[in-house]
């Protein structure tokens, strides 16, 4: 008998220090993807939800809801199958920027695989079966395959098709539409309620043109609403795809105030262009307005890797012609890159001299006419053969995306020119945008923002818009050579989309469109130096108080 007790205490006694509580079992963490991870700072969506009526109050957890449905879209867009990609074990920094990333490539280093067993990216992500080529596509006889509404897919019969958005996400789209009209119903505001009910119909068919005139007709309304496939960027392939997301937003009526004036310039600005009459021979719309918010969720694509901080909407050219676009600045967005990245960034590169240069105004101002600036230009070629989208491309977002930066920085100049801007003085804004181009080129390349980046960067530094210490590392702008430099850029992309020249376009890209090796070592001191690379959001119901 004690032969055998002793043989149980022995027993349990081995055991028990064998066996660790199942809350002190944790995985082993990836230390490199951790401090990936790491570089983005966590930001609260909230606003001032008083300014609300109890109605829009109650419209805001169906919107919400109806926002994570464009989260499941985009998954399946970007990805895949996410079910089977978290089915995988992984620590908490891993899932963190598997879900920061929308699937196992990172978004901001030229979409390089971090999960074992994976491959580079599809270029046309999950729009096209992986096994079609550009030549069988091209050749391929069908109405919908350039549409930007349709998912591409190859059968077993090894025959091409395309499945219309409404028919691949029928499920999503549908409790999307309902909730839409949930919506509907309690908004107070004439124009939001018009919007809601078109827009709700239109993820039913795919056929945006009325919601997106309606949306353009809003003007009174608090609450922001954006939500579809909206973006092509996700599409590397051709360019063609749009990609599911949403925004919700809540109106801050005092900044908003201070825009009104700025829309009325638009076709001013439009005949003031740097360039060829032929590359400005178009009119935009004069119904295009400006407001600031605060943003409250993002889903889908915009909140992928990088997070958006202005909107200029929509997209479609013959709205835009026709009753032009409208710019949202996401304020408390723009405030939190800002205060915890562009100014420890511009205290480490910018010469000291020129670091008082660098104030939250100037860039407000240079992201709102970012977003005015994508209303200038041509949307058509100059010989009426395609729209500039059409003909350029998968080159297409890259020379959009530096058009309006470049342009942006030129409103602004103009505008102080023609004494529309108050006491201002330019170089402000000038150094803003430097400081502002090494927070953005950490983005990395495999964007259109970033291949834009990269582009504008060297060409400043041919053209000796800025210098170099050797001894500091830092960088000075010459105001009058970034002056000429902004002129010159400006008129060679206005010409290259006028012309609807591909082939300058792509040579551009495959030129400087990436990062080269000394612009890599100062962006690898602003990692050193523990500068976040970009925000992360904490958003949600909870988060609101809701």
């Amino acid at each position: 008998m004690k032969t055998v007790l002793m043989l149980v205490v022995i027993a349990a006694f081995v055991f028990g220090c064998n066996s660790t509580p199942e809350k002190e079992i944790k995985m082993e963490v990836n230390q490199e993807i951790k401090k990936k991870a790491d570089e983005f700072v966590s930001f609260k969506l909230t606003s001032d939800l008083s300014v609300l009526t109890e109605k829009e109050k109650q419209m805001l957890p169906i919107l919400l809801e109806a926002a994570k449905l464009m989260e499941e879209i985009y998954w399946e867009e970007a990805f895949g199958n996410k079910e089977e990609l978290f089915a995988n074990e992984m620590d908490e920094y891993t899932n963190k920027f598997v879900k920061l990333n929308y699937g196992p490539w990172e978004r901001l280093n030229n979409n390089e695989p971090f999960l074992d067993g994976f491959k580079a990216k599809p270029a046309g992500a999950n729009f096209y079966s992986a096994n079609i080529t550009k030549e069988e596509f091209e050749a391929w006889d069908d109405k919908n395959k350039t549409s930007q509404y349709t998912l591409i897919r190859k059968g077993e019969d090894g025959k091409l098709k395309s499945i219309p958005y409404h028919v691949a996400f029928g499920k999503q789209v549908k409790q999307a539409a309902d909730l839409l009209i949930k919506a509907a119903v309690l908004a107070e505001d004439a124009g939001l309620k018009n919007y809601l009910e078109k827009r709700a119909q239109a993820l039913l068919t795919d056929e945006y043109y009325e919601s997106d005139v309606a949306w353009m007709e809003m003007k009174n309304n608090n609450i922001e609403f954006i939500i579809g496939p909206i973006e092509n960027y996700e599409d590397q392939l051709f360019g063609y795809k749009a990609a599911h997301e949403s925004f919700l937003l809540i109106k801050d009526k005092e900044w908003s105030e201070k825009l009104v004036k700025y829309a009325v310039f638009l076709p001013g600005l439009q005949k003031a262009l740097p360039c060829e009459q032929k590359y400005k021979d178009e009119t935009p719309g004069g119904d295009s307005d400006m407001n600031v918010y605060d943003a409250i969720y993002y889903a889908g694509d915009c909140n992928a890797g990088s997070k958006t901080i202005a909107i200029n909407l929509p997209n479609d050219e013959v709205v835009r012609e026709t009753k032009g676009s409208r710019k949202l600045q996401l304020k408390n967005s723009m405030q939190a890159k800002f205060d915890k990245i562009l100014i420890p960034i511009s205290e480490l590169l910018i010469a000291e001299d020129q670091q008082k240069h660098v104030k939250f105004e100037s860039f407000f101002e240079n992201t709102m006419f970012h977003e005015v600036a994508h209303g200038l230009g041509l949307g058509n070629t100059v010989d009426k053969s395609s729209t500039v989208r059409e003909a350029l491309k998968d080159a297409y977002t890259s020379i959009e995306e530096g058009k309006a930066d470049i342009l942006g920085l030129w409103c602004v100049y103009q505008l102080n020119e023609m004494g529309e801007m108050g006491e201002k003085e330019m170089m402000d804004n000038f150094v803003t945008f430097m400081a502002g181009l090494f927070r953005s080129v950490r983005f990395g390349a495999a964007s259109a923002h970033g291949k834009s980046n990269m582009m504008r960067f060297y060409y400043f530094e041919e053209t000796g818009a800025f210098t170099r210490d050797e001894t500091t590392g830092t960088y000075r702008v010459d105001y009058e050579k970034m002056k000429q430099a902004m002129f010159g850029l400006s008129d060679r992309i206005l010409k290259i989309q006028g012309d609807g020249d591909y082939t300058a376009a792509s040579s551009w890209i495959e030129e400087s469109g990436f990062i080269r090796e000394a612009l890599q070592i100062d962006l690898d001191r602003i990692g050193v130096a523990g500068i976040p690379r970009d925000i992360i959001f904490e958003q949600g119901a909870e988060v609101l108080g809701l």
